[in-house]
Formats: C-alpha cells, structure tokens, sequence
C-alpha cells in the first residue's frame, strides 16, 4: 500500500485569528468600491483582457512583468473581481504568515500574535497600497507557503523542492521576490560544519531548492518558445527589469560605472557586513532572529534596487518586520533590544530613499462620505483622480460606438480607457511611457497607417506631435470633441 506524505499538517485557526482575518476582510471593503483608476491596475486588467482575446503576453502587448499577475487579472475582469481576488488572497497570507510565526514561536503565543496582527494591518491598510492588486502582495502567498515547508523541523526533500517551486511562483509574480531565497540559503550556510557530510547536505539542500525555483520558470520559457515570443518574454519581463536599476536618478546615466552604481555597492556592502555580523555571532543568536535578520536584509535590498519610491514595494519587507516587532515586544531575552537594530535599519530606508506614503485616515473618510450619501459617485470619483469620470465617459463612448473586436488608439493616459472600454490597442503598447521608452513616433505614425485603428482619442494633457495630427487629418475625420479630448474616426475608403 502507498504511504501518503503529508506536506503540511492544516492547523486549526484560534477563534482571534478568525476575529482577524474579518477584520483584515472589513477593512478592504472601501477597495470594492474603487473605480477604475490605480494605474498599474489599468495595464493589468488590460493585458488581462489581451489574453482573454488571445493575445500571446510580450509578443503581442507589453509590460515589464512577469506573467502571473496578468493572468490573474484576465481572471478577475474588473477592479471589483481584482480587489475580491486579492482579499481571500491575503487571508491566506495572513493564515500561512500565522502558521510561519507559530513554526518559529512555538512556545511563545504572544510573539505569535503580535507578529500576525501587525502583518495583517501593513498589509492591508493603504499605508503601503496594501488595498491594490499589486504584484508584491500576490507574492506573499507562495513565498510565505515556501518559507513555511523549508522551515520544518527536519523538512524531507519533497518539502525543499516544492518550497523552491512555491519560491518560482512568487518570482512569476514579481522579480525581486526571489531575493528572499537569499535568506534560506543563508541560514544553511551558516549552519555548515565544515566537514565532508554537512557540506554535502547544504549542497543537495541547495539544489533541490534551486531546481524546485527553476522548473517552472523554464515551464515558462519552453511555453513562450513555442509561441516564438521567448526573445520578448525573457526582454520584457526580466532583463527591462534590470534597466530599473538607478533609473529614479536619470542624470547619473552618463556617469561612470562606479559614480552611476555606487549606491548599489554601497548597499552590497552593508548586506554583506550584515550576514557577516550574523555569521560571526551565530551561536549566541537564535534561529528565528538569524532568519528574521537575514530575510530583512535580502528584502530591503530587493526593495531598493530600482530606488524608486512606491510605497508597495516595501510590502516585501513587512514578514520580517513583523516577527522583528513581535520579537520586541514579547521575546524575553537578550534578543528583545537586539530587534532595534534591524527594526531601525528598516524605518530609516523608506526615509532615506523618500518612499511615498498615503493617509489611511483620508481614505477611509472618504468612502465613509461616499456610502453615507454625503458625496456622489461623480464627486467620489473626482476624489481619486480628476480625470477619472472623463475616462469613463470615453470609455461608454468607445464601448457604444466601437465592437468588441475593433482596435482603438488613445494617445495619453491611455491605460485607464482600454481596461474600462474592454477595447485593445493596435499594437503592443498600453501606456504612454511603453511608448515613450520602447517605441518612437515614427513606429506610432506608421501603427496608425498600417493597422488602422476604428477610433483615435487625442486627450487633452497628451501634446500630440505635428505629424501625429497631419496622419490624422489625412487618414481620419474628426468625430467630436468631448471632455476636451479630440475623437477621430477612420475614413471609409470609397
């Protein structure tokens, strides 16, 4: 008879983790009810209607992804499905972060419980977008899930190598997730005894790890090979990622190669001489604030890298975070006030590299105005963004006089009107700046000439180039002018 190997023992949840996750539930209702205006949100919902249509991701429509979060979007639709999606999402997060905590503290409830409920609020609350679909929150689940099987008390091979897979899932939603890898790798290493066995073990350990985190990336590559879109798949969605390094500092482009990276090296530096730290004082620490530090580390690394300030990228610092802050509050030990350290370190960063950061009190007193009825919907809508109701209006105009099939050109902020009319551009590009970095106004002139979209929308902050309106004028004719916006329609051929 078969022996059955149980991964993972399902744990029952404690009636405040229940209390918790409705909470965290309660809280993300104000996100239903957004409209269609986050802009990253735009382009996923809109390369998510792309492969609901057919398209092949990279080959036939761009961003600088990864593909898991676009096919996630094609599932969800809309902001609505995206946002529902997303809040079952992280209640499996908070329940996995839950069991890691409870896998670290076994003995000590309290740590345990502090270290989840601030997890949850970081997560949630609009202080780091948590209420967004973005790539950094669906990444939690399977990088929580693989920390989760690699930390068991004695984990078998199976365990290391589909913690690894877990690991490659949370990297097809976001790059700079796999970094955390970098702090399981470390906790063996440090562990090594320096004889032929242990160091036979960290071996095997490590490629099991690395060919579970391999599989299903070069699943991916034979898939995108077979639709002859690897060369742009492995482009778009990984090596453009590279060119976020320093691209916040523009002027320092055409500096030398130590002046333009040596923040990156700096930063190396101090990973290094951190793991370093760790690694020298390693037996008078504990294995979860090795773990904790280490994971820190890696993330505030990950989370620099392009040096840019969205506030979402530091959701991939909140695990170690917040086992840290628990570990302050109630680990009685020498470890208690060593938690100041790496909990300072990680509240300097955002200040030091200017992360932005949004009012969780504002935001929640306006949708409190809104479903009071103190507000319309219009108002409401005005409040996330002043253009949201005209893209609307645009987006009605385009659904009600275009088909399904028919491709539009909207030359501006362009990516709100796509997700919202369900209608595709007639080339691969979705927003102003994938045209701006990747494309050129002669590729535009000639899109317009070749493919010949149904309808061309110029908005009014989008400054359209001479020739743009030359093209226009002698392939087109101006339907209306609406919400300031120019609308042309295709001439018929006669």
């Amino acid at each position: 008879m078969a022996r059955k190997i149980n991964l993972v023992k399902i744990p029952r949840l404690p009636i405040w983790l229940l209390v918790l996750l409705a909470i965290s539930f309660i809280l993300r209702i104000p996100s239903f009810f957004e409209p269609f205006s986050y802009g990253d949100e735009m382009i996923y919902l809109t390369l998510g209607n792309a492969i609901k249509n057919g398209l092949t991701l990279y080959q036939d429509i761009h961003d600088n992804k990864p593909p898991l979060l676009y096919f996630t979007a094609a599932v969800a639709g809309n902001v609505f499905w995206f946002r529902t999606i997303l809040a079952f999402w992280m209640m499996l997060a908070t329940t996995l972060f839950w069991h890691l905590a409870k896998t670290l503290f076994p003995k000590n409830s309290k740590v345990v419980k502090i270290s989840t409920i601030v997890f949850t609020l970081l997560t949630t609350l609009p202080l780091l977008e948590g209420q967004t679909a973005n790539a950094e929150l669906f990444a939690l689940v399977p990088a929580l899930g693989s920390f989760i099987l690699i930390t068991k008390n004695k984990p078998k091979n199976i365990h290391l190598f589909l913690g690894g897979v877990l690991f490659s899932f949370a990297f097809l939603y976001k790059v700079p997730a796999a970094f955390d890898l970098g702090a399981i790798v470390f906790l063996w290493f440090i562990k090594i005894k320096f004889n032929l066995k242990s160091i036979k073990l960290f071996t095997k350990k490590t490629f099991l790890l690395t060919t579970g985190f391999l599989l299903p990336v070069l699943l991916t590559l034979i898939w995108y090979y077979s639709k002859n879109a690897l060369t742009p798949y492995v482009t778009s969605a990984f090596m453009q990622n590279i060119g976020y390094l320093s691209s916040w500092r523009p002027s320092d482009q055409e500096k030398s190669f130590l002046v333009k990276n040596a923040p990156l090296i700096i930063r190396s530096v101090v990973l290094l001489s951190s793991l370093l730290t760790l690694t020298i004082f390693r037996k008078k620490l504990s294995l979860p604030f090795i773990l904790s530090c280490a994971w820190l580390g890696f993330a505030l690394f990950a989370v620099t890298l392009s040096e840019r300030p969205y506030p979402h990228y530091l959701i991939q610092i909140v695990p170690p975070v917040a086992i840290l802050v628990g570990m302050l509050f109630y680990q009685k030990t020498a470890e208690q006030s060593l938690t100041i350290i790496p909990l300072f370190i990680a509240a300097i960063v955002p200040v030091l590299y200017h992360f932005w950061h949004y009012s969780t009190l504002a935001y929640y007193k306006r949708f409190l105005l809104f479903s009071s009825g103190q507000i319309t919907q219009e108002e409401y809508f005005n409040r996330f963004d002043g253009k949201v109701n005209r893209n609307y209006r645009l987006a009605t105009f385009l659904t009600t006089s275009t088909n399904p099939n028919d491709k539009v050109f909207i030359w501006g902020d362009s990516a709100p009107i796509y997700a919202l009319s369900r209608r595709l551009p007639p080339f691969k590009y979705v927003a102003n700046y994938h045209i701006s970095d990747f494309s050129s106004k002669e590729e535009v002139l000639e899109m317009i000439l070749t493919k010949q979209p149904a309808i061309v929308i110029l908005l009014p902050e989008s400054n359209p180039f001479p020739e743009l309106i030359t093209t226009l004028k002698n392939n087109y004719y101006q339907l209306s002018s609406q919400e300031n916006a120019t609308i042309w329609k295709k001439l018929k051929k006669s």
